[in-house]
């Protein structure tokens, strides 16, 4: 449901701009996001290709980000946005770039810190690698930034709320990225608008066991599962990479890739808890929805993040985005 392939990530910014005017602002060219009213505190900086809404503009505001750049589908913005947005938002206290771990994000982020750093703003990268399906893949060089990285925006959010410095919000930020895995799968694939077709198909019985969000190959092509399996499948390997021991507690997020009901993703979030109970883990806080997609594919995500009393009160903190909201 589109006008033309190159007006698509335009007019969709536009949309979204127009609907959540309370929240967001839009800056036509360079094309960028940022947030109405923006504080006197560290930005939160994020972006990559369209495509995996409410990723990353619908985190946009208070407790989140304060700029996000799109690019075109799957495809990394450039960094004359990012620096754009980074003048609009970066005050004094700096800024900080959450990047996921994509050839094209990282290299484009750099070159912005770059430009930024030369007109004498401040700021600093980090960069998530959470998806535990594979090491290398499509676009990446070492593990790919996948939904984990809605629990880092929300997290370092938060403390650039408090008024941390540059320094303790990018310690939070990183506290998160080493305590957090993920892994998906996908039934169907994703249309890119450009493309007019799936990027990949899949049998009526078979399912893609640890997709990336682009569509890009997983683990292995298997049968079709019971959704109780399917989540098997999955957490077994996120658990067992963040080594999670009884008594510990986490934050949970059970993901759909945009094509996936609720009452789904619901069935699947049921199992989690069940294997979390089972290890002897403590799901302490629970998001179920739509958050880090692929287009219209079908299937789902689960992200685990090992959550201490600080990273609680941090997920509690109030948040206002198009996408969260809680605690305003």
């Amino acid at each position: 449901m589109i006008n033309a392939v190159p007006d698509v990530v335009r007019e969709a910014c536009e949309g979204f701009a127009a609907a959540h005017a309370d929240l967001v602002t839009l800056n036509a060219e360079p094309l960028y996001l940022s947030r109405a009213q923006m504080p006197d505190q560290v930005a939160l900086i994020s972006g990559g290709g369209s495509g995996h809404e409410p990723l990353h503009a619908g985190f946009i505001g208070r407790g989140m980000l304060a700029a996000a750049c799109p690019g075109e589908v799957f495809t990394s913005p450039v960094p004359d946005q990012m620096l754009a947005a980074t003048q609009r938002v970066a005050g004094k206290k700096g800024a900080l770039y959450i990047v996921k771990n994509y050839t094209g994000d990282v290299m484009n982020f750099e070159l912005a810190a770059e430009l930024a750093a030369a007109e004498g703003l401040e700021v600093q990268t980090v960069v998530i690698g959470d998806d535990v399906a594979v090491q290398d893949s499509t676009w990446t060089a070492g593990r790919r930034g996948v939904g984990g990285t809605v629990l880092l925006e929300k997290l370092a959010g938060a403390a650039a709320e408090e008024g941390r410095d540059l320094n303790g919000v990018r310690q939070v930020a990183e506290g998160v990225i080493q305590n957090v895995r993920s892994m998906g799968l996908a039934l169907t694939g994703a249309t890119v608008p450009a493309a007019g077709t799936p990027n990949f198909t899949l049998g009526a019985q078979e399912l893609e066991l640890g997709i990336g969000i682009h569509g890009e190959p997983g683990r292995a092509r298997v049968p079709m599962m019971s959704a109780d399996e399917m989540v098997e499948a999955l957490l077994g390997p996120v658990a067992d990479d963040l080594d999670l021991k009884r008594g510990e507690e986490v934050i949970v997020l059970t993901n759909g890739m945009g094509g996936t009901p609720l009452l789904e993703l619901y069935i699947a979030h049921r199992q989690v808890l069940r294997l979390l109970k089972d290890r002897g883990v403590t799901a302490a806080r629970n998001l179920v929805g739509n958050y880090v997609t692929s287009l219209e594919m079908q299937g789902l995500s689960i992200s685990v993040l090992r959550a201490g009393p600080e990273q609680l009160r941090l997920w509690d903190a109030p948040v206002m985005t198009a996408a969260l909201r809680w605690g305003c």
